[in-house]
């Protein structure tokens, strides 16, 4: 096949098209997918178009299939003579021969993009409520799917136990019998309130269904899982993704996370091996990553040995301490740029000076034009800037983590800052035994946490609040605050989504007048108990 043929104009020959038929899903238009093909060579082909002339169909023709055709045959399902051994061979070698390009294009030029032109999707079972939260973290790259704590009853014994993880440093502790009794405990109480809870719920709501009755049942005793409890997970992801996971958990500081990145790593490097070569324990990148991490870690927290003792136990809300005061005219001038032929100097000089009533306007046209919430504001939004300091229980963090187009650090899982009896435990009557259970496992972390402060989170049951900050700008916020105040959503992230949205309205009522879909239903003081020794109206912070 000759190698001038423009790209994007192929000329295929029957018996090209027949070859290649197998592995994209068509062999004549300007848009086709590829099919039938292991990851790397997916990836290894987009990485030799990028330094090619030719089409991406003409590069798997000249450089894949055609020499030699039989180990494509062989991937392909298509293998002659029915040798299933020799079928099995030809395809390894095929593999083989990508995964070399890989490591050429990786180790001699850095190329790290290339890493997220081939992916997988990963299944990661029987992992704590405290593994999944670093799982998450990551902002781009992958996409995680976790187990809901609404839809799926968590207090079922499997085996004679319930399922948390056993911590093997807290096991081999003078506080292991503690640990392990405490979380039962837990798991008995959530399992013993679940049938009066049920029917204090169904008497409210007569009318729904069985499966909604049992959403906000599980809703309001989810707060009793300790984090330790197991949930199950499924991640797609790009190879560099998994290379970034797999290094984050093996520095991860826990025994757990440790195991999670190892067996990642080992099951990984069956299918898309020469992505992530490089999160290898023994590569020389990853050892010089360990050695910066421990490094960089041990100096912050030489630092913060040496602050005074925080007197702060916080309550629930978001408190913004953080904002640009040029938000506004960094939006206006933002929003014109791409209509005029202005330099960015002379829109923000026009933006200052811009009448405030006429920009004001012109941001009340912009809100008109959303129809909806899927509407997003336009990327000038992202100019705004704001950072929240936000305490909440560890429940609803779990939901709100989920936001990943932020910049977000978080303290350790801890009882330091409380937690309430949600309404529906009181009015079932049995918030004794809910206090009770929350009394028993803040003094279990208090004995664990002196000697173990990380293990100790394993104990906390997911009513207790976490502290952690965000920095995220006005269109990041917007999706945030519609999506997370609507009716249907969990009470306790309602309540930080309008505390989000009232902070921005005090300082930008403007910019905030862009977040138009927010749903302040029900949004009011409302009963609720800490400790069990008062109940107290709570109000937004």
């Amino acid at each position: 096949m000759p190698d001038d043929r423009p790209t994007g104009s192929p000329r295929f020959t029957p018996e090209e098209r027949a070859l290649l038929a197998r592995y994209v899903t068509n062999t004549e238009g300007s848009v086709f997918a590829l099919t039938h093909l292991p990851e790397v060579i997916k990836g290894a082909l987009f990485s030799r178009y990028s330094r090619s002339a030719l089409g991406l169909r003409e590069l798997l023709l000249k450089e894949f299939i055609s020499d030699p055709a039989a180990e494509f045959a062989a991937i392909g399902g298509t293998a002659a003579g029915g040798d299933a051994e020799a079928a099995a061979r030809e395809a390894h070698l095929a593999v083989e021969r990508a995964q070399d390009f890989y490591t050429r294009i990786l180790e001699k030029f850095g190329d790290d993009s290339i890493g997220e032109l081939g992916g997988a999707h990963l299944a990661i079972e029987n992992v704590s409520m405290i593994a999944t939260k670093v799982l998450e973290d990551a902002r781009i790259g992958g996409s995680p799917l976790e187990k809901s704590t609404r839809y799926v009853f968590f207090g079922e014994p499997v085996g004679g136990d319930y399922l948390f993880y056993k911590e093997p440093t807290l096991l081999a502790s003078r506080h292991g019998e503690r640990y392990l009794a405490t979380c039962r405990m837990l798991f008995e109480t959530y399992r013993e309130l679940i049938e009066p809870v049920r029917a204090h719920v169904r008497s409210l709501l007569p009318e729904v269904s069985d499966i909604a009755v049992r959403g906000r049942t599980f809703d309001a005793l989810r707060g009793l899982l300790p984090a330790s409890t197991l949930t199950n997970m499924g991640i797609f992801g790009n190879g560099r993704f998994f290379e970034h996971l797999i290094q984050r958990l093996r520095l991860g500081g826990l025994a757990e996370l440790q195991q999670i990145g190892e067996e990642s790593y080992k099951e990984l490097s069956k299918i898309i091996p020469s992505f992530i070569q490089r999160a290898d324990s023994a590569h020389r990148h990853f050892l010089s990553l360990s050695e910066y991490v421990i490094e960089f870690d041990n100096v912050l927290q030489n630092i913060a040995e040496q602050l005074p003792k925080s007197k702060s136990r916080g309550g629930e809300g978001a408190r913004l301490i953080d904002f640009d005061e040029f938000a506004e005219q960094k939006v206006l001038s933002s929003l014109l740029y791409s209509h005029c032929n202005h330099s960015g100097r002379e829109l923000r000089r026009w933006a200052t000076v811009f009448p405030s009533e006429s920009s004001g306007v012109l941001l009340e046209q912009i809100s008109e034009a959303r129809k909806n919430r899927r509407h997003k504001l336009p990327r000038a939004c992202e100019l705004a800037q704001y950072t929240f300091d936000i305490v909440g229980d560890f429940g609803m963090y779990r939901d709100l983590h989920r936001h990943r187009m932020l910049t977000q650090q978080r303290q350790l899982l801890s009882t330091r800052y409380g937690y309430d009896v949600p309404k529906d435990i009181i009015d079932s009557g049995v918030s004794d035994a809910y206090i009770r259970a929350m009394k028993i496992a803040e003094d279990t972390y208090d004995a664990i946490a002196s000697e173990h402060p990380r293990e100790a989170q394993y104990v906390v049951p997911m009513a207790y609040r976490i502290r952690w900050q965000i920095t995220a700008n006005l269109r990041s916020l917007c999706w945030l605050v519609e999506l997370r105040s609507q009716p249907q959503g969990h009470e306790a992230y309602r309540r930080i989504a309008w505390s989000i949205y009232k902070h921005i309205q005090r300082v930008h009522p403007r910019l905030a007048g862009l977040i138009k879909f927010v749903d302040t239903t029900g949004q009011r003081t409302r009963q609720a108990s800490r400790h069990g020794t008062e109940q107290r109206q709570l109000h937004l912070v």
